[in-house]
């Protein structure tokens, strides 16, 4: 199974790379972007073929190790 995760700062977390980004997009003359915010996509093949255990499986990983829950928010997409 195929999983991503997806990875952003929680609303209202300060995302100095963002504006770096935005900064940046309107020098290069890309007008009308309003406010950037970046973050990560992980991708991983799992062996489980269950979803049910591997989305409890992703959960686990993100909580542990993939996503610092304190200020990001993650979305886990799986396809077989």
């Amino acid at each position: 199974m195929k999983a991503k995760v997806h990875i952003t700062l929680k609303a209202g977390v300060l995302d100095p790379q963002g504006k770096a980004i935005g900064r940046a997009l309107s020098s290069l003359g890309f007008a009308g972007v309003g406010e950037v915010r970046q973050g990560k996509v992980i991708e991983l093949e799992l062996a489980e073929t269950d979803r049910a255990k591997a989305e409890a499986s992703l959960r686990a990983m993100c909580e542990k190790l993939l996503a610092n829950t304190v200020i990001e928010n993650y979305a886990i997409e799986l396809r077989p």
